[in-house]
């Protein structure tokens, strides 16, 4: 038996909508951690000194092109975090069909697109994707009927790709609740959490990725659900 090896946390991690909310609390937990966080996000102004690079995940094509260059450029990834995400609330006879279908691009093509193109620099390494879902991967409501088509196929998606690439890289789905994030900002007031939602903290589920990115070679977390201790929806 081979000594365990951490394949994260000593190595260069990249963060899909590391710009703000839970993936920037990511960034901050991987440089905390000892591990090189690469931002890829539509807004890099926040990015500070951390490697930065510009793209809609929505335009599977090219964001591929541009997580290939990421690779080259930085000299390999040995993780890779899909915080990248939206929500366009509301009836599905309501919601723009082009928004509706955006979210569907963000959260899930996009997410595929990203995990695609780092493939080949994750198996050299024998890296590590944590895919984002959602509580509303385990449980639909009423009025999200794109967020939770979406973070269903992102469940999915994780899942067949662990079994596909079993023993090649680690694979986690993260489950988190509602977190306090600018996440809500732009919805309509109905949509909006109220002011004394149960909402966890990112830096708490940006604690929970670093988890997972530092087990050890052949220990695997598969799924990790993380919430607060008061969230109503689960179990």
């Amino acid at each position: 038996m081979t000594d365990p090896v951490n394949v994260g946390l000593s190595g260069r991690i990249l963060i899909t909508g590391g710009g703000s909310g839970l993936g920037a609390a990511v960034a901050a937990a991987v440089r905390a951690a000892g591990g090189t966080p690469i931002i890829l996000d539509r807004d890099i102004s926040s990015a500070g000194d951390v490697a930065a690079y510009e793209a809609d995940v929505s335009d599977g094509r090219a964001v591929e092109e541009v997580v290939r260059r990421i690779a080259d450029e930085q000299g390999g990834l040995e993780g890779v975090v899909t915080a990248a995400g939206i929500d366009r609330c509301g009836r599905l006879e309501d919601v723009d069909p082009d928004e509706w279908e955006r979210v569907i691009g963000v959260n899930l093509i996009g997410t595929a697109a990203v995990v695609r193109a780092a493939l080949p620099s994750l198996m050299a390494s024998h890296g590590r994707v944590v895919t984002v879902a959602s509580s509303l991967a385990l449980r639909a409501v009423a009025d999200a009927t794109a967020y939770c088509a979406s973070k269903f196929g992102v469940l999915g998606f994780s899942r067949a790709l662990a079994a596909e690439t079993r023993g090649q890289i680690g694979v986690t789905t993260l489950i988190p609740s509602g977190m306090s994030t600018r996440f809500f900002d732009d919805r309509e007031e109905k949509y909006k959490p109220p002011s004394d939602a149960n909402l966890n903290d990112p830096r708490a589920v940006a604690d929970a990725v670093v988890f997972a990115l530092g087990q050890p070679r052949g220990c695997e977390v598969r799924e990790l659900v993380i919430c607060h201790e008061e969230e109503e929806s689960w179990p």
